[in-house]
């Protein structure tokens, strides 16, 4: 039996109700998916779950409602097209900007080290939370629920998804825009490392031109530069253009007379040795042994003998 919530919590799941537009009557479930693991590990005698199981099936949830939507848009697109583009569409940096949105990270229960590594605003946290409530408002109220919550997030990455940009990533995309308004290339840089090796938050800056234009956060370095390129397009989005500064020309370089053709050499004459001759001894020829006499026998002696006679 879960355990009574106090009135904070029932507040808490009041406002959450409240902004993802459902009645969400398992309280207990909407608890436990704005309840980190931080949050738990500090009190373990509470009987609290936290948002992980949650977390899994709100990843489903969305995953089909976004494939149903490709499906039905590009009848034509291979498999690989569709899977690239579901996953341009409900990547962390979207789900993390939904959940800001709807100002979830005010909701979240954290434990005290994550509070204090700014945990309610990190994209990771947040994501991971809106994926929770995903799961909570599918259970308390079907697809249908789920759709009325986040179709009007998606439009935008809809449309991109229509028009084929979406299917570049934000990194591609601020290099070619900085390569055309500026002819520079952004960099990026790591400004943080948070939380366990076996569970790390990356941080990372996107400066181009001496200026930050963005900060994203994520669970690898990919992420975190995907997170800080996409503030870094928005920004540039923002900025009136510039002319490009003209291409630095490089001095012709000086002309090199041709050189004639080198005079051959001639060939040394090459001396061949004569080889040595061994001397060889006659080899003589092998003495030819004559048959010896056969001694008489018996029957020739006395035939001898009668002759005398």
């Amino acid at each position: 039996m879960a355990p009574e919530l106090s009135v904070e919590d029932r507040e808490r799941v009041a406002r959450l109700a409240e902004r993802v537009r459902a009645p969400l009557s398992d309280r207990a479930t909407a608890l436990a998916a704005v309840t980190h693991k931080s949050w738990v590990n500090e009190h373990r005698g509470d009987g609290a779950e936290d948002n992980e199981r949650l977390e899994f099936l709100g990843d489903a949830v969305i995953d089909l409602l976004v494939s149903e939507y490709l499906m039905t848009r590009f009848p034509l697109a291979r498999e690989g097209d569709l899977s690239k583009l579901r996953a341009a569409v409900v990547d962390e940096p979207g789900l993390a900007g939904i959940g800001r949105a709807l100002q979830l990270g005010e909701l979240l229960r954290l434990g005290r080290g994550e509070e204090l590594t700014g945990g309610r605003d990190k994209a990771s946290v947040v994501a991971d939370a809106m994926e929770a409530v995903i799961a909570a408002v599918f259970l308390d109220g079907g697809l249908a629920a789920v759709h009325r919550l986040i179709d009007p997030f998606l439009e935008e990455a809809y449309a991109r998804a229509a028009d084929g940009s979406i299917d570049r990533d934000f990194k591609t995309q601020l290099q070619e825009q900085a390569q055309a308004r500026y002819r520079a290339s952004p960099r990026y840089r790591v400004v943080a490392e948070l939380g366990p090796d076996h569970s790390k938050t990356f941080e990372i800056e996107v400066e181009l031109r001496g200026e930050i234009l963005g900060r994203g956060s994520g669970r690898s370095k990919k992420d975190a530069e995907q997170g800080a390129a996409k503030l870094a397009v928005e920004a540039l989005a923002a900025m009136p253009v510039e002319p490009a500064p003209p291409p630095v020309s490089s001095p012709a370089p000086e002309a090199i007379p041709e050189a004639g053709p080198e005079p051959i050499p001639e060939a040394e004459p090459v001396v061949v040795p004569t080889p040595k001759l061994r001397k060889t001894r006659a080899r003589k020829a092998p003495a030819v042994k004559t048959p010896r006499k056969a001694k008489a026998g018996p029957a020739r002696k006395i035939a001898a003998k009668r002759v005398r006679d």
